[in-house]
């Protein structure tokens, strides 16, 4: 009897010690990365806000000139090559025809299927702006103009929106005169979100086409 008392004691102890074992640890979450800041900078992310991970919808691509053309790309199409809004602008930057033409481009509907051709429209149009543009962007890269700190791709991109003319327009008012598209997109809006961006690559040719082979 004593014997069976001592079995069923130890086996009890010994069941004891190995489920404890099993036991969830309780883990205090260490919050350093969240709310310390010892270097005096500001970080997003760790986030416990889910919030902070679901809204992320432009691409960060860093100032180099990739960066401008997908941060462009982006805004003007969401980066779909083969988008046609309601006003029938075509592609992932958004060309009227007529802009197409201006830069060698006849065949719409080839304009559409080619990735590479509306790159490279994409490029010719800049190299067209820069050449008309060159004298706006000597006298204002780098000045401020009502509140807008003026940079070549600022320029370029307003140039995009609007055409060089209405870029010209924008100067010639001292950024005072609120120019915008059918969609209320404006010159000085493209000018800030835009600004900043290295397109130094591009060549200003006022003749620029398109090599579409």
């Amino acid at each position: 009897m004593v014997r069976k008392w001592y079995f069923y004691t130890s086996l009890a102890i010994i069941i004891a010690f190995l489920s404890a074992g099993f036991k969830p640890l309780k883990i205090d979450a260490n919050q350093w990365f969240l709310i310390k800041n010892p270097d005096g900078n500001r970080y997003l992310y760790p986030s416990q806000e889910q919030e902070d991970y679901t809204n992320l919808n432009i691409p960060f691509t860093g100032n180099l000139f990739i960066g401008f053309k997908e941060a462009l790309g982006f805004k003007e199409s969401e980066g779909k090559y083969k988008k046609i809004n309601s006003l029938g602008y075509m592609g992932k930057y958004q060309f009227g025809t007529e802009t197409l033409r201006s830069v060698g481009i006849y065949d719409s509907s080839l304009f559409l299927r080619s990735p590479k051709m509306q790159e490279r429209a994409f490029v010719a149009l800049l190299s067209k702006n820069k050449s008309i543009l060159q004298d706006v962007i000597k006298k204002y890269d780098g000045t401020v103009v009502n509140g807008i700190l003026v940079t070549e791709s600022g320029i370029l991109a307003a140039a995009h929106l609007g055409g060089a003319g209405s870029v010209k327009r924008y100067f010639k008012h001292n950024g005072k005169v609120f120019i915008k598209d059918a969609y209320g997109a404006s010159i000085r809006s493209y000018m800030k979100a835009f600004g900043g961006y290295d397109t130094s690559l591009i060549v200003a040719n006022v003749n620029a086409v398109a090599n579409v082979n």
